[in-house]
């Protein structure tokens, strides 16, 4: 690394996600997982796996979300919650719920999982069935959060909306109460990866965003001390661009499947970036000296609008990964900021995409009709 680089401070990361396999039974048109999988012969070991824990548990790490793919793909899934809660890591598990059975739920409970996240497509078994491309899978979804509910964890709802089902958000919002959820994720889709080709299907109007924003406001009002509702609004009919990550490099790291170390889930679209694996580095090395996460830390990085932005410590310049798919500059400001010189093109880009006729959902493994 050249000296004129000036590297920032940066304290430890407090959460990592772990993707354990990039197997998953569903072929969900908006899955943000690279368009290449990892497959199972590549995939970290359970010794491997555990060893990523020790460290990030030394690093200063509190939280650890186990996900994938589908983590319950995992027939170790038990022993590594196991290994990461006896290092006192808080364990949450990110799941479709499709693998796990009520047994194998209370031995996560055992092995000290502290939390569950379970995805939603839709708020019908037709609906959710032909979004996740899985038939039957509604139906497991609410079983696995009864089984989730008498095992005594609290239960989160992910429930990622988009043009098709995103009037649905009040019915999700009621589906989480009856669930026994205490928090709910309503997620517009972002369009890395896969989902990037289903953008003509899935990029919900303007309108139907500016509806879920208000759904949104007044359903937190009305469960106000009974449900927390987070929201993620549609990137391309927003104000400005969110906190991706919470800024780059700041608070968290992706480990994929095969070890690779990256400072957000899509960060591996930026081609001029070069990543490390647990198999070659420590994760405090790659944490702290890797080219890949000190590449956007700090402002030195940061176009003069951004470094001049009154806003530039509230959103860290937006999503790197985001500017790189619509500009083809992983620098640039990013445009769905409303100060972005390209903020036009954005907005008719998400206009025409949004009104297209288009409505075929391409699956992984296969194109089908929604």
């Amino acid at each position: 690394m050249s000296d004129a680089i000036k590297i920032p401070r940066v304290p430890p990361p407090m959460a990592m996600l772990a993707e354990l396999t990039h197997r998953c039974p569903l072929a969900c048109p908006y899955c943000s997982n690279p368009t290449e999988l990892t497959g199972a012969d590549e995939e970290l070991s359970t010794a491997e796996w555990i060893s990523v824990f020790r460290q990030a548990a030394a690093l200063g790490v509190l939280h650890v979300h186990l996900s994938g793919g589908e983590p319950a793909a995992r027939g170790d899934l038990v022993e590594l919650t196991r290994a990461a809660a006896t290092l006192g890591l808080y364990t949450n598990l990110i799941t479709s719920g499709l693998g796990l059975t009520e047994a194998r739920v209370n031995r996560l409970a055992d092995a000290g999982l502290e939390h569950v996240q379970l995805s939603i497509q839709g708020v019908s078994p037709e609906s959710a069935d032909r979004i996740g491309g899985y038939g039957g899978g509604y139906n497991r979804k609410i079983a696995v959060a009864g089984w989730v509910a008498n095992a005594g964890m609290p239960l989160t709802i992910n429930a990622v909306c988009h043009r098709l089902n995103m009037d649905e958000i009040e019915a999700m919002i009621e589906l989480a109460i009856g669930l026994k959820a205490r928090r709910i994720e309503v997620a517009t889709v972002q369009f890395h990866g896969w989902a990037e080709r289903n953008k003509a299907a899935l990029l919900p109007t303007r309108e139907q965003a500016e509806q879920a924003t208000r759904t949104v406001a007044e359903a937190r009002e009305r469960y106000r001390g009974t449900l927390v509702i987070d929201y993620v609004p549609a990137d391309y009919h927003s104000k400005y661009p969110k906190a991706c990550m919470g800024g780059w490099g700041r608070i968290g790291m992706n480990v994929t499947p095969s070890g690779r170390v990256l400072p957000c889930h899509a960060a591996e679209t930026i081609p001029s970036l070069s990543f490390e694996t647990v198999r070659e580095s420590s994760l405090a090395e790659i944490w702290y000296e890797s080219g890949a996460f000190n590449a956007y830390r700090g402002e030195d990085w940061m176009p003069e609008l951004c470094r001049n932005c009154e806003r530039k410590a509230v959103d860290f310049g937006g999503c790197r990964c985001q500017a790189m798919a619509l500009v083809g500059d992983a620098s640039a400001t990013d445009p769905v900021c409303i100060r972005s010189p390209l903020r036009d093109d954005l907005t008719l880009e998400a206009n025409a995409f949004s009104v297209a006729s288009q409505a075929d959902f391409i699956y992984r493994g296969r194109a089908s009709k929604t």
